[in-house]
């Protein structure tokens, strides 16, 4: 583990973690099977690594960190170029003045500190991580970096297809890059990556004295090692030639969309443009069909609320909401329950803002505003066909909202989206949109409010027992014990350091009983709704959550984040 275990072992004598007894057991130890006496000891279970350290930490007064769960600042990490982070194996963790701070894994390691103070002509301190910390920390941080150039090579023709829109003009601007094959390329690491990191979506924003790239990986932004400034307008013009865009357009926002094949796997970009101050901002949303998860027990519903959903979404006819803010997995919720009820001996037929994943068996409608085909105009189209159950994409009009109310009213099972912050707000917003209060009353038959939140990781989480404040917080919501233990991710390199990977669902389901048809004949506000519904067992979304850390799904930090609106 270190470069002088004869120190070492001095140290941790020294200081009462081992005998010299058990020293001269690890020497036996290490001549029989191999390795140094420090290996034999952590080996035979004597002495953990993490005691070693804090050891020799405090035998040189250097602190002892931990790197799992921690956000470095983009502007501390590139105040440390990858080459010198990666050959004397340290990780910035804060810089203020003259002053970094690195955390290296050997406390010994003195020269590497004093190597890097004459290199960078500042003062350098140290402080301790393990060194599974800082090797997970150097991947995490500057793996793209590192790699552009192998990776670069890496991509062929054959594992990563770009499909071209024809359509375009591709003579209309002078900076196109279809002829310079390493900015082709270059685009082509952006997405790879973003794939191999499992990011929903690319972020290309021009700033005044950089281009920042970015990935939104299970929800959370994750800044990149970015691109030289200079490649900039190269860059956006190759990936708007590639959606199908007006290149010489800077002045107003375009869509688009990429088809891309990596290495068999198809998947659909879908591309938005917004002009800057220093350029135009560029947002790619990576749709990969065959992650789709199309079963309800995959969205994260417990049980008894799986059960719940299950008969609500059966029901012969009626509207069935799905609500919540951009990003928090309406569609996919959709898209599941469509995939539930999808029979033979029923026609389903959904209008889609634009049609995300191809479902079998579902007659799917684009709607394509530029030549009419709006939300409402397709509906009143699709009614025609005698459909069973109707799907649309977003209720965002009186118009649409008063075409599915006839349709529930008609012997249709309508689902739709809503963006409310809670299951009751639903009904509101529907009032607001200028449905009478008793169609909403006849035909809404539930509406379902919806978060996503970040998973422990499989392989690195642990149990273990709640602090104070977690045992109150959980105590108060009636799901904790005295006695209740606790999932934690402890981080590691399969989810980079956070603990976490993936993401599932907690909800809110708020059914519309006869006492809820009542109040809201009578017009009574949300907050009243939300007391009956409360008061007739419906949970909130915050006590969903707190559920999900007891079952060890999440955590409570999570929970916490994504329902500080919440009000219990």
């Amino acid at each position: 583990m270190t470069s002088n275990d004869d120190y070492v072992l001095e140290v941790i004598e020294e200081k009462g973690i081992v005998t010299a007894g058990q020293i001269e057991l690890a020497r036996e130890s290490s001549a029989e099977n191999g390795g140094s006496v420090i290996d034999a000891l952590v080996r035979d279970e004597i002495v953990s690594q993490g005691d070693i350290l804090g050891a020799l930490a405090e035998q040189f007064g250097m602190d002892v960190v931990t790197l799992v769960g921690e956000t470095i600042p983009p502007d501390v990490i590139s105040a440390l170029p990858v080459d010198l982070a990666r050959r004397y194996k340290v990780v910035p963790i804060n810089k203020h003045d003259n002053t970094l701070v690195v955390a290296l894994g050997d406390p010994l390691d003195m020269e590497s500190l004093d190597n890097l103070r004459h290199i960078l002509k500042c003062d350098v301190q140290g402080v301790v991580a393990p060194p599974d910390e800082i090797k997970g920390a150097l991947e995490r941080y500057y793996a793209v970096e590192a790699s552009m150039e192998a990776m670069l090579e890496e991509i062929s023709d054959t594992n990563v297809d770009m499909a071209v829109r024809s359509s375009v003009d591709q003579s209309d601007d002078s900076s196109i890059a279809e002829t310079d094959a390493p900015i082709i390329r270059l685009v082509s690491l952006i997405i790879l990556e973003a794939h191999r990191n499992r990011a929903s979506d690319i972020h290309l924003e021009p700033m005044e004295r950089r281009f920042r790239v970015r990935y939104r990986i299970d929800g959370v932004l994750h800044e990149v090692d970015s691109p030289p400034k200079r490649l900039q307008s190269a860059i956006l013009s190759r990936v708007k030639l590639m959606a199908g865009m007006k290149l010489a357009e800077k002045r107003t926002p375009q869509d688009g969309r990429i088809e891309v094949n990596i290495r068999g796997r198809q998947l659909d970009l879908r591309v938005s443009t917004v002009p800057g101050s220093h350029g135009e901002s560029i947002v790619m949303r990576i749709l990969d069909k065959q992650s789709l998860a199309l079963g309800l027990p995959e969205l994260g519903f417990l049980s008894d609320d799986q059960r719940v959903f299950e008969q609500l979404i059966q029901a012969p006819d009626g509207i069935i909401l799905v609500t919540g803010p951009t990003g928090s997995g309406k569609t996919t919720t959709l898209y599941a329950c469509l995939n539930y009820i999808n029979r033979p001996d029923r026609k389903i037929i959904t209008v889609e803002d634009p049609v995300e994943y191809q479902l079998s068996g579902v007659n799917q409608v684009n709607v394509r505003e530029d030549i009419g085909l709006t939300f409402a105009a397709a509906l009143r189209s699709i009614l025609r066909q005698a459909p069973n159950i109707v799907m649309i994409g977003e209720i965002r009009d009186f118009e649409t909202a008063n075409i599915a109310t006839e349709a529930s009213l008609t012997g249709h099972l309508v689902f739709s989206t809503l963006h409310t912050n809670d299951a009751p707000s639903a009904i509101t917003r529907l009032l607001d949109i200028g449905i009478k209060p008793f169609l909403v009353a006849s035909s809404v038959r539930a509406a379902m409010a919806q978060r996503l939140v970040r998973c422990h990781c499989k392989k690195c989480a642990e149990e273990r027992a709640p602090t104070q404040i977690e045992t109150n917080i959980l105590s108060a919501s009636h799901e904790g014990g005295s006695d209740m233990k606790i999932m934690a991710g402890r981080g590691c390199n399969e989810c980079a350091l956070t603990g976490y990977k993936g993401r599932k669902g907690i909800f809110e389901i708020f059914h519309i009983s006869e006492d809820i048809q009542r109040m809201i004949f009578e017009k009574l506000p949300a907050s009243e709704l939300r007391i009956r519904a409360r008061e007739s067992g419906m949970r909130t979304l915050r006590e969903d959550g707190m559920r999900k850390v007891i079952s060890g799904m999440t955590s409570l930090d999570e929970i916490l984040r994504v329902t500080m609106g919440d009000i219990d």
